[in-house]
């Protein structure tokens, strides 16, 4: 829906391209960052942006939320609970309401009923995990993205609820058909069995486009929600029982959420090729199994996941979509082996090995630095943006910076912090510093810092370059981003001119310019992932446009050569020579569908030298972060599937789901020809490139997560080693020959 007059055209730095609806707490608009991602932004009504209370536990349920990080839930990434009225950021997800799927395609069964459950199931265990009750659980509640369900708004309803209970404003906590009993009788008893009634409720009407307490108002609705049986009239049979169950008005008579799966699993069998046959584990999180993927058709499905050994408990023998938390053998050098080979097999043909006396490590971006700032918290506030640490690696040293995370220095061999750099330039005053690192070359570490200060909105954009060996300040200048922000490209460390016309390519050692070349005038430019070759994509940065200007700058003397090309599509890098993009998929209108992660429809190569494009429409719609390597473009889903798609004909190579929730974008090893991913928990999976094998998974790693901000977590790549940083500051490392060995501390 389009903005409204009185609508505010940003909040928290995201600009606001429309509506996605409204509710009696706020408005949810469609925003985008500086990026170009997009987020769904909720704003909360003036009325209760007055209210300390409410602003306080607003403030409280954030934290809460972050916690979640599920597959099936759309994660909390910026928030300012104290904004004149408070906002909250959370992931954009494309696809219709279920509501809106059973208005315009009616009841779902079989397999997408099945999918489904099984996703509602994962993300309320989430959910439920994180200590959160969702209290309303309905259709419009409920996202029907490509890759499975997304439950959105859970806990908002526990930082409103002073607000909105039945005696101080005429409104009911919830939605009465999808309600339990104790939310209308004692709201108060309240917990993780009212979310299992209203699932219960939501899966009769997803079944017959039917509540099982459907009344002419709210109000009779909710009396036969507390008095009366539940009419389950077009329910298939076998599913009557657990229904009756999950509708109980006792909420100790209601079964749990592992029981309403396995009933629905049992009552709707696999069917269609795509189907993924996997075993969830118990929640404990210690639960280890043992799997080999099915080799003879990596494309089709995976073999079925079976239990080998738990140390605590049982382990369940319950289809979930995803795999759980596994700790797969590691590969041989045959593709089809049984993982698990010891390292004496699998070294020599498939893994690096480690430097001589490496070890596995584990710290954080805050341990206690060797020199300069010594302590890693306290030293900055945490900026709004919510950017968690992003780490590169460069001749034995991981160098890190983020979102309050002072660029420092992590010894690779050992785990060390072995140095910190002070903010640039110091003594700014209080506010939120955020530091971006632009790479570490030419003896140098670049590093980008945006400074916010609190009462103001004077934001200080600088770049500087830092001594690797002390994390001393080599030079610094002052930006201005209203054109392009800085980047390094090869030898070269690009930085926007005080006027913003221009960018001047300078020596990132010593900063003494090289070129300078012009920019169009009104126009916001970012760089491009096209490897060795300089561009940047040139549009206007507020008006929508048709086309873009492709700058392509001699590294030599920064002379320009212009084309012009659509304003469509995701560059994702080159192929044969040519950048290659990702068109996005249209509706029957002409509109497009999705974002940045898709769905896409075609690929669409461009001669950079003459603008000359041609185009090859994919198998079928793909989505994810996308990657390009050897030919082959890979598509990581934030629910873990991964598919690997040919760049010259577009067709699907094979595609595998992993466990990974939010995975980070794919990491390529050539040389053992492997993909690598990490989640924001510090889990690790390892895939074959060619036939797409899951060759292992590690448990989570990370000591925190919070999911807040757009950074994912990365895998980086060490001689022979694995260096995976999260969104939350931990960073450790695992040798890809054992990767279940365990860190020491750093």
């Amino acid at each position: 829906m389009p903005l409204h007059k009185d609508d505010p055209k940003s909040v928290g730095g995201y600009r606001l391209v429309g509506r996605l609806g409204s509710g009696g707490m706020g408005v949810v608009y469609r925003g985008r960052a500086r990026s170009g991602r997009e987020v769904a932004v909720k704003v909360v009504h003036a009325q209760y942006a007055e209210d300390a209370v409410f602003r306080a536990r607003f403030r409280q349920e954030i934290e809460v939320v972050r916690k979640v990080s599920g597959a099936f839930t759309a994660p909390v990434l910026d928030a300012d609970a104290d904004a004149v009225r408070p906002w909250m950021a959370t992931q954009y997800v494309p696809g219709p309401s279920l509501a809106a799927r059973i208005r315009d395609g009616g009841p779902l069964k079989g397999t997408e009923l099945r999918r489904l459950v099984l996703g509602l199931v994962e993300a309320l265990r989430d959910i439920h995990r994180a200590g959160v009750v969702h209290r309303d659980l309905k259709p419009a509640n409920v996202l029907m993205a490509e890759d499975g369900p997304r439950v959105i708004d859970f806990g908002i309803s526990r930082a409103a609820e002073n607000h909105n209970t039945l005696t101080e404003t005429g409104q009911m906590i919830g939605t009465p058909p999808f309600m339990s009993p104790e939310q209308l009788t004692d709201a108060r008893s309240v917990g993780p069995a009212s979310d299992v009634f209203s699932v219960g409720a939501l899966l009769v009407f997803t079944m017959t486009g039917r509540g099982p307490f459907d009344a002419d108002s709210p109000y009779l609705t909710a009396y036969r929600v507390v008095h009366d049986a539940p009419v389950l009239d077009g329910v298939p049979q076998p599913l009557h029982a657990v229904l009756e169950r999950c509708l109980a008005k006792d909420p100790a008579d209601r079964p749990e959420l592992d029981e309403v799966a396995r009933e629905f699993v049992a009552a709707l069998p696999e069917s269609g090729e795509d189907d993924q046959a996997t075993v969830t584990l118990r929640t404990d999180e210690v639960a280890m199994v043992r799997t080999r993927p099915a080799a003879e058709e990596p494309v089709r499905r995976r073999s079925r996941v079976r239990p080998l050994w738990a140390t605590v408990g049982t382990v369940g023998a319950l289809a979930l979509g995803l795999t759980g938390y596994l700790l797969l053998g590691p590969g041989t050098g045959n593709d089809d082996a049984r993982p698990g080979a010891g390292a004496a097999t699998s070294a020599p043909t498939r893994w690096t090995a480690v430097p001589s006396g490496w070890k596995p490590w584990q710290t954080t971006v805050y341990a206690t630095a060797a020199q300069g700032v010594k302590k890693g918290r306290g030293v900055t506030d945490a900026g709004s943006q919510g950017f968690g640490p992003k780490c590169q690696v460069h001749e034995g040293g991981v160098y890190c910076a983020g979102d309050g995370v002072l660029p420092l220095r992590i010894d690779a061999l050992t785990g060390q912090t072995l140095w910190r750099a002070e903010p640039l330039p110091a003594g700014m005053g209080k506010g939120a510093y955020t530091f971006t690192v632009l790479g570490v070359t030419d003896d140098a570490m670049l590093v980008e810092q945006t400074f916010s200060p609190d009462y103001g909105d004077d934001v200080v954009v600088s770049v500087a370059a830092l001594d690797p060996g002390t994390g001393k300040r080599l030079w610094h200048r002052t930006l201005n981003v209203d054109s392009v922000r800085a980047f390094l490209s090869g030898d070269l460390v690009i930085v926007p001119d005080a006027g913003g016309r221009s960018v001047t390519a300078r020596s990132p050692r010593t900063g003494a310019e090289r070129w300078t070349a012009g920019l169009p005038q009104g126009q916001y430019c970012r760089p491009t992932n096209t490897g060795e070759d300089l561009f940047l994509q040139c549009a206007p940065d507020m008006m929508p446009s048709d086309h873009m200007a492709l700058l392509a700058l001699d590294r030599a003397d920064g002379s320009v050569r212009r084309l012009t090309v659509p304003n469509e599509g995701v560059l994702v890098g080159t192929y044969d020579g040519r950048l290659l993009f990702l068109d996005p998929a249209k509706d029957e209108d002409g509109n497009t569908v999705g974002g940045e992660q898709g769905p896409f429809s075609r690929i669409r190569l461009v001669d950079p030298a003459t603008g000359a494009a041609t185009t090859t429409r994919l198998a079928q719609r793909f989505e994810g972060n996308a990657s390009l390597a050897d030919g082959t473009l890979w598509f990581a889903t934030t629910s873990g599937q991964v598919t690997a798609v040919s760049a010259r004909t577009g067709e699907r190579q094979w595609q595998t789901r992993t466990s990974l929730e939010q995975p980070s974008d794919i990491t390529h090893d050539p040389r053992a020809r492997v993909l690598y991913m990490s989640s924001a928990s510090g889990r690790v999976a390892a895939l074959d490139t060619r036939k797409g094998t899951l060759l292992w998974e590690t448990l989570p790693r990370a000591q925190r997560v919070t999911n807040q901000g757009w950074s994912l977590s990365e895998v980086l790549l060490h001689r022979g080693a694995l260096v995976v940083a999260t969104p939350d500051g931990d960073v450790f490392t695992l040798d890809p020959a054992h990767p279940d060995r365990k860190p020491v501390s750093g």
